[in-house]
């Protein structure tokens, strides 16, 4: 699938990691009206995303499951956060636990920072049976990967679906890839300053496509 076929109105459109860059470029892109469950996460497997989404989130964020590992900033702020890590997953919070209110022994706002996860979780599932048009975007994977995710989200997903897939490499330009799966529009973009270095790509690919109202 090229870019081309992207173009259009969404009623959601999602990052499905694998680190925040893509949740940054909706929201610059005036594309994310809402929060996603992996918003702000750190997702390096993508076959984990995939069977995240597989389980429905079973299991997502359990208190018993987190393993505290050090401490970054927030995403809008310098203020200290506790890194926390989902061990069944292997999806990592920086921007979830406040350090001055947190411990490693203690994290004293899981029951609010549950509660976030429990809304985004069950909007994404609600827009899942009951969106007519959904983009997916994900940032690295394979192409066995894909065929994984492309499997699952055909099972879970009620309507029409497309998912972008961006992988940094050592190339100059952006690349449309021609991979054959169904529903997959796979790109490449330069690996060097990706954060914000590829900026006048995104707004590229973001070009006609638009959130229904």
């Amino acid at each position: 699938m090229r870019l081309e076929y992207l173009k259009g109105n969404y009623d959601a459109i999602y990052s499905l990691g694998d680190l925040c860059l893509a949740a940054l470029q909706l929201r610059q892109n005036n594309l994310r009206p809402f929060a996603g469950p992996l918003d702000w996460m750190s997702s390096p497997s993508l076959s984990s995303v995939s069977s995240l989404l597989k389980n429905r989130f079973i299991g997502y964020m359990d208190l018993p499951n987190l393993i505290p590992s050090g401490y970054a900033t927030g995403v809008d702020s310098s203020e200290p956060h506790i890194v926390v890590t989902d061990m069944a997953y292997q999806i990592v919070s920086s921007h979830d636990f406040i350090a001055d209110k947190n411990t490693f022994t203690n994290l004293a706002t899981y029951p609010e920072v549950r509660a976030k996860f429990d809304r985004r979780i069950q909007r994404f599932l609600d827009i899942l049976s009951n969106g007519k048009r959904i983009l997916f975007i994900r940032t690295e994977g394979t192409f066995e990967e894909l065929l994984e995710l492309e499997s699952v989200l055909s099972k879970l997903v009620k309507n029409e679906f497309h998912i972008l897939l961006v992988n940094h490499t050592n190339t100059k330009d952006l690349i449309e890839k021609d991979w054959p799966v169904k529903n997959v529009c796979a790109i490449e973009l330069p690996n060097e300053e990706k954060w914000h270095g590829n900026d006048h790509y995104w707004e590229a690919i973001f070009k006609g496509i638009n959130i229904k109202a």
